[in-house]
């Protein structure tokens, strides 16, 4: 007589959908630690001002520490923890909803910095470990495909902040709401990446990466500095600038940031752009895209055109979401076997532009949107150019 097992027959998940629950994971991750923790408090700049008005003269140094404390983070990320992806999903999720919880509270200004600097770090660690799990559950041919689908979380996140921003009753909720989906994101990518961690540690053993030349992303890198100090202006300014000018009411801020998620989801089409027209006159459409964006939401402060600000915001978010997204392929090409630390590298110098260009920005008369929107068109269009140096 046979026994028959109780035990019920383990079912194989295809690798395809493996795949793409850890595209949409990752998706979910970069949405709160990009587009709520970091990029919140440009968001909120508004609602700061008519909430917390001590705040509101700091916007322009708490933008900039946040970009910066993302450099900060991706470097440390490169170096503790690139055989272990998964510990750099933790730390994203930690300091992320950490600094979001702590800016739900703040009222000092230096709090308020200090708490911004600790959120913005989430993102840093997020990118590089995010780019090894994606890799090590997605076949090769369909790589950069879920790529595209990760890197458009920003825009996700964006759409989510501000329908936070409409429906959550001040400040300190849709904070504290955003640092509870920053810890429920990361859990879902924790989970997934067990097989990241183990194919890291193996390739690392078995010494099959092999190191690449790091000044193969010295071009991309300066592009990426210059058009980041250009993109700084609307992240951090441009709610501030159309509603100042009248062009639309405070209260609907929020929907500038909902049109720019809206179009940063064509982010994912960014690996299509780059089939067709190569690495370099991708980044240049791309830039030449989001110049004539933050054009658009510049020239809307002078004639009161609010569905110029709101078609600005959209192309903004398209355009630099693409940007982002070749910035991922174009270290993945120039440094193989590197995707993890060259993403790391070239978005390191896509936040030091913009904590440069926020400081900088920062200190301007913002009553005069139209020429300071003219000086970063002019800044965007070089760092496009840039792009198409070659440095033997």
């Amino acid at each position: 007589m046979v026994k028959r097992s109780l035990q019920a027959p383990e079912v194989e998940v295809p690798a395809a959908a493996q795949g793409l629950g850890t595209a949409l994971a990752g998706m979910l991750l970069i949405a709160t630690t990009y587009g709520m923790a970091r990029f919140g408090v440009g968001l909120f700049g508004p609602a700061f001002e008519a909430e917390r008005p001590e705040l509101a003269g700091v916007l322009g140094w708490a933008a900039a520490a946040q970009f910066t404390s993302f450099s900060v983070a991706a470097l440390l990320a490169a170096r503790l923890v690139g055989p272990r992806p998964r510990w750099g999903v933790a730390l994203a999720g930690a300091t992320a909803a950490g600094g979001s919880l702590v800016v739900a509270f703040a009222g000092h200004p230096a709090l308020f910095i200090a708490a911004v600097f600790l959120g913005g770090m989430g993102a840093g660690f997020a990118s590089p470990a995010l780019v090894r799990i994606v890799d090590a559950a997605v076949p090769a041919s369909s790589a950069s495909t879920a790529q595209g689908v990760v890197n458009s979380g920003t825009a996700v996140g964006v759409v989510g902040a501000g329908m936070v921003a409409f429906t959550s009753p001040g400040l300190a909720a849709a904070w504290v709401l955003m640092a509870a989906l920053c810890v429920g994101s990361a859990a879902m990518v924790w989970l997934r990446g067990s097989r990241a961690d183990a194919l890291e540690a193996s390739a690392a053993l078995a010494g099959r990466i092999v190191a690449g030349p790091r000044r193969a992303l010295a071009v991309p890198a300066v592009a990426a500095a210059v058009a980041g100090a250009a993109s700084a202006l609307v992240w951090t300014f441009g709610p501030l600038m159309v509603t100042s000018a009248g062009a639309l009411p405070p209260e609907h801020a929020g929907w500038l940031w909902v049109a720019l998620g809206l179009g940063g989801l064509l982010g994912v089409l960014t690996g299509a752009l780059v089939h067709q027209l190569g690495i370099r006159l991708g980044w240049l459409s791309c830039a030449a895209a989001l110049a004539l964006a933050i054009g658009g939401v510049g020239l809307s402060t002078h004639g009161q055109l609010p569905a110029l600000a709101y078609g600005g915001m959209a192309l903004f978010g398209a355009a630099y979401m693409s940007l982002s997204g070749v910035l991922i392929l174009w270290a993945r090409e120039a440094w193989p076997g590197h995707g993890g630390e060259g993403t790391s590298l070239l978005f390191i110098a896509l936040a030091t532009g913009q904590a440069v260009g926020s400081a900088t920005f920062g200190l301007t008369d913002l009553s005069r949107p139209g020429l300071i929107s003219l000086a970063a068109v002019v800044i965007c269009v070089t760092g496009g150019l840039l792009g198409l140096v070659r440095w033997r």
